[in-house]
């Protein structure tokens, strides 16, 4: 269908029809516009956010009983 159909078409219905048939082209806008976008992040871009304390693998006192 040729845009020049397809306005054709659309013209002929009632305002309150237009507008609905605005609102789901925008709706189809956004949703085929957001899946294109998708950042995916890359392996290491975290590095230096978090820390470890340097006696983390130490034996925890209070489980020396179970150990």
């Amino acid at each position: 269908m040729t845009n020049t159909a397809l306005y054709t078409r659309i013209s002929v219905l009632p305002k309150s029809v237009q507008d609905e048939v605005s609102d789901y082209v925008e709706f189809l806008i956004q949703k085929h516009k957001s899946g294109k976008s998708k950042v995916h992040p890359k392996a290491g871009c975290m590095r230096g956010v978090f820390t470890i304390n340097t006696g983390f693998n130490d034996p925890i006192d209070d489980f020396k009983e179970y150990m």
